[in-house]
Formats: structure tokens, sequence, C-alpha cells
């Protein structure tokens, strides 16, 4: 077994979008998400962690520990079943009969809420990495149902006010019969941006992952790939083309920490060239990471 994470991180992760939407705001007609008071673009933190599920679920496919809970086309409660069948619930009865399972199993067996944590943990990659919320396990009288991960993110905001622009697009095909009697093609839109350069935080406690999921180096280093990679297996055209251009990764040398993480984040700085003045490409933007006054026992690694 891989052994938990004794260091506590902090990250930064720096992606673009080029004629793309990178997160459509399904309250806004699928228009980019934006601050509508300084019209910064967002991409939100559920949006990010999808898509290092997905690269997860692609590079492991349901590999042992390594299965994804929070999926398309799958009910939470047929995994959480799963844990209950692990500790000796007969799951093929009715709820109320689940539910008088539980009780009885609590009454002789003082640890059960946390065998069926660790069970979660240990064989679901997602719960072991963000935490969960479980609601089976709350409904049937358990205590186990939130997990609180030792990984977590923040919104992404552009480093410049993004323009969204909406795109008329023709459409050659033709629904109906009828549609065809009138015309030869319909008309549609789409929401872009014509290019964005985010930063998202993130934030990885040692501490929780020691007491609670069990988050291990081989875990740590499956996220830094699904990070780097994540959009390499999401291209759609809707995205259009995003990449992550940076990965910058503060790593302190104890489990709860050597600094704030914010006093490292202002080490990372992005600027816009003086000679551009509507930036449209990465290499637009000056970046660099003010290593040489980092605080005593954090180092920086940069992917």
């Amino acid at each position: 077994m891989a052994e938990v994470i004794k260091n506590k991180y902090d990250f930064a992760i720096i992606f673009d979008v080029e004629n793309g939407n990178p997160n459509g705001d399904p309250d806004a007609g699928n228009m980019p998400r934006i601050d509508p008071e300084t019209g910064y673009g967002i991409v939100t933190d559920v949006c990010l962690k999808r898509k290092i599920r997905n690269y997860v679920e692609t590079a492991k496919e349901d590999e042992k520990g390594y299965k994804i809970y929070i999926k398309s086309g799958v009910p939470l409660n047929k995994s959480d079943k799963t844990a209950l069948e692990y500790v000796g619930v007969d799951t093929n009865v009715a709820d109320d009969k689940i539910k008088s399972q539980v009780k009885e199993l609590k009454k002789g067996n003082a640890e059960l809420d946390l065998k069926i944590r660790d069970f979660m943990c240990a064989n679901f990659f997602d719960v072991r990495t963000f935490g969960a919320v479980m609601t089976t396990f709350v409904s049937n009288g358990l205590n186990c149902g939130q997990v609180r991960g030792p990984v977590q993110l923040s919104f992404a905001r552009s480093v410049d006010p993004v323009l969204p622009q909406e795109v008329t697009i023709t459409r050659c095909a033709i629904t109906t019969e009828k549609d065809a009697e009138d015309k030869n093609n319909t008309m549609g839109n789409k929401f872009i941006i014509p290019y964005g350069l985010y930063v998202a935080e993130g934030y990885i406690s040692a501490n929780l992952a020691r007491k609670v999921t069990g988050f291990s180096e081989d875990d740590l280093e499956l996220l830094w790939n699904a990070i780097v990679n994540m959009f390499e297996f999401d291209h759609a055209a809707a995205r259009g083309k995003m990449a992550v251009r940076k990965l910058v990764i503060f790593k302190h040398d104890s489990e709860l920490g050597n600094a704030p993480s914010y006093k490292l984040f202002e080490k990372i700085n992005i600027n816009k060239k003086e000679d551009v003045t509507v930036p449209r490409k990465f290499a637009d933007y000056d970046f660099s990471v003010d290593t040489d006054t980092l605080p005593s026992g954090v180092e920086c690694i940069i992917k």
C-alpha cells in the first residue's frame, strides 16, 4: 500500500482557452461565466474537478482503488450500497429493512461508521481526494455521510477581463420534412471567448489525508498528471482549444505547512507584455515565479 502524503501542498493551475467556452452558465443561455462587475472570466471548481475525474477514469479504467464516485449515468446510492454490502447489509430489500439492518449492526460495532468511510475512501479515488456527501448513509442513520477531502480547488479567474462573443452558425441538415419544404438550412449560435488565460488555486492537506481519507503519494502523482492533462482528453467543439500551460506547486516540508498559501500565490507573476494590447495567446504574457524569496521550508516545483 502506498504511503500517505506527509507534506502540505499549495498549487496554482494556469490554463487558457482559445475560441471556446471554458465553462458555460446554464442560467445565462450557456454563456461563458463572468464576474459582471469586473468582466473577469470564471471557471468553477466543479468544472475542473469533473475533468480531473474524467482523466483518472480514462487512465485507470476502474482499476481497483481508482473507481469514480461522481460520474454520469451511475446513481450515487448504487455505489453507496457496495459499502453497505461490504459490512454485511443485504441491500436487495426495501429501504426500511436496510435501515433496520444498519441499526442492528451499529449496536455491536462502534466502528461501523469508520469502516464504511474507509471502504469508500479506499475504493473511490475522488472520495479519497475531494471528499463527498453520501446521503444514503445519512438516511440510514450513519455518521459517515460527509467526508472532507484533503484536496480543495478554488474557482478559476481570468488574468484579464474577457469578452464573450455570440457567434451565429448555419446548419445544412434539416430536422423535419416540413422544415425541408420551407428552407435549406437552419441557424444556430454558440458562445466563445476569443482568448482567456485563467488561474485556479488549490490546496492539499496532509493532515486530512492522514486522519480521514488516506490520500497517498501515488494518488498525488496521479493528481498532478490529471491536472496537467485534463484538457487533452476533453476536447470538444464548444470548448475550443484549451490547455494547461503551467502547474505551480508549493511543497511544504511539514504536515501543517510553513507559510500561508496566499503569500505563496503572490510569488506568481503573470503580466501582459508591454507591446500587447489585446492578448490572443499565452506568449502574450510574461510568466515567472519569485523563488528567491520563498519562505523557509517551502519548495517550488513547476510542471
